[in-house]
């Protein structure tokens, strides 16, 4: 079980970084539009990439062992593009969550939006298949308990991040609440971005 809790800690640890998959079902979680599907769609996404980081992370790094350093860069001009884009909208935007009038979103928008976030993101590839695919080979044979423990980390936080949004509702109803959540994930991108140029 303790290789199980490693990898659950290490997975949680990893997604509560405010990004921006975790920044849309932020919002449709608090406007309360399609977050059970939002739920679904993100915690089975994660699944597949870590389920692949697992099994085959060992061979992809001998196969190609320069997919690393693209991951990683790719990664950060993805984080600060976004980055930028969170910081626009914190200085521009007037919107407020508005749950009797507003219209709901489609939920086929939805779904694209998220397979956008999630599979055009290279960071969503360093954490899952890189990060937690190299570490779980340590541990052998027991390496798919430490890939069962980062998926059900991943679904336990979806679940607590679409449902438990709804409790920041009365809050989002201001604009300057959006303004500011814009700004932290523009901040958080861009240090994920930065940590990743210079750190990685």
């Amino acid at each position: 079980m303790q290789v199980f809790f490693s990898g659950f800690l290490l997975s949680f640890s990893l997604i509560m970084a405010i990004g921006a998959q975790n920044a849309f079902v932020l919002r449709q979680g608090i406007r309360r539009e399609h977050v059970l599907l939002c739920v679904a769609v993100c915690g089975v996404s994660d699944a597949l990439l870590i389920t692949f980081g697992v099994t085959s992370f060992g061979v992809l790094n001998e196969m190609m062992p320069w997919l690393g350093p693209i991951m990683r860069y790719g990664g950060a001009v993805f984080l600060l593009v976004y980055g930028a884009m969170a910081f626009k909208s914190a200085w521009t935007s007037t919107e407020a969550l508005d749950v009797e009038g507003r219209a709901r979103k489609d939920w086929r928008k939805v779904v694209a939006t998220l397979l956008a976030l999630t599979f055009l993101n290279p960071h969503v590839y360093l954490d899952t298949v890189i990060l937690l695919g190299s570490i779980a080979a340590q541990y052998g044979e027991d390496r798919t308990l430490f890939g069962a423990g980062a998926v059900i980390a991943s679904l336990t936080f979806f679940t607590l991040l679409g449902f438990g949004a709804r409790l920041l509702a009365p809050l989002f109803a201001r604009p300057k609440a959006w303004r500011v959540l814009d700004a932290m994930v523009g901040a958080t991108m861009w240090l994920i971005a930065f940590s990743l140029i210079f750190n990685g």
